[in-house]
């Protein structure tokens, strides 16, 4: 299979919890980048569907949407975000900032 990511990713362990339309879980983000994430969580979604996550950090929680791009069962799923807004985007470079220093 071809790599398609176009972003370094870092790997970590972040409490989250999740949500789309139909149905909620929580999980652990075990990596991330500045375009998206992989989710480990029993949950089950599709492909296609709107996800906004809460990443659980020490400064508070921070909010973010992204779609779905593919699940694995009773595994994860990864995610692609979609910034609502320059806020968004600039906490999510400062969590990947703190992670690199780490």
């Amino acid at each position: 299979m071809q790599e398609r990511r176009t972003a370094n990713r870092v790997r970590l362990n972040l409490r989250t919890r999740w949500e789309t339309l139909m149905t909620q879980g929580r999980g652990t983000i075990s990596d991330l980048s500045s375009t998206g994430c992989f989710v480990l969580s029993g949950g089950e979604v599709n492909p296609g569907e709107l996800t906004r996550l809460e990443i659980h950090l020490p400064e508070g929680v921070a909010s973010l949407w992204g779609e779905v791009v593919y699940s694995i069962a009773e595994m994860g799923f990864a995610i692609r975000f979609k910034f609502a807004s320059a806020s968004e985007r600039r906490a999510l470079n400062r969590l990947l900032e703190s992670s690199t220093e780490r």
